[in-house]
C-alpha cells in the first residue's frame, strides 16, 4: 500500500472497525468527539501515517496512533494491525467497570396498562364472573 495516497479520516475509522458505518464516523467527527492533538477534526480530513487520534463514542474511548493506511473495511482481526491503541489503563478499566444498560422496550411487570394479552384474559374472566352472578 502506498503512504502517499489520500484517505478519508471517516472512511479510516470506519475501516479499522471504531465505528459501525461511515455515516456514524462522519456524524462522530462533526460531534467534535474525534480529535487530532487536542483539535477537533473534520470527516473530510486527510489521514496520515503517525497521526494520533482522541475518539470517544457511547461505549468508550480510543486513543490510536496510525499505523498504516486502510481504504476498505477488512474483518477485525486484519483491522488492528492497522493502527496502535495507546489508550491509557485507567480509561480501559473504568470502561470494564462501568454497568451498561439497555432499554428492552417491555415495560415492567404490572405495572401501567396491560398488554394485549392480559387484557383478554382480564376480559375472559370478569365475562365468567358475570355469567356466574347471572345463573344465580
Amino acid at each position: 500500500m502506498q503512504n502517499t495516497e489520500k484517505l478519508r479520516l471517516d472512511k479510516y475509522l470506519w475501516a479499522i472497525r471504531i465505528f459501525k458505518t461511515r455515516s456514524q464516523a462522519a456524524a462522530a467527527c462533526e460531534a467534535g468527539k474525534v480529535k487530532l492533538n487536542g483539535i477537533s477534526v473534520k470527516a473530510s480530513r486527510a489521514v496520515a501515517i503517525g497521526d494520533k487520534y482522541d475518539i470517544r463514542n457511547e461505549a468508550r474511548k480510543w486513543k490510536i496512533e496510525v499505523l498504516s493506511l486502510l481504504p476498505s473495511r477488512v474483518q477485525y482481526s486484519e483491522a488492528i494491525k492497522h493502527y496502535l491503541d495507546i489508550t491509557p489503563e485507567e480509561d480501559k478499566l473504568a470502561i470494564q467497570s462501568t454497568a451498561f444498560s439497555f432499554d428492552t422496550g417491555k415495560r415492567p411487570s404490572k405495572i401501567g396498562r396491560p398488554t394485549k394479552k392480559e387484557r383478554r384474559s382480564l376480559d375472559d374472566f370478569m365475562d365468567d364472573k358475570d355469567e356466574e352472578e347471572a345463573g344465580q
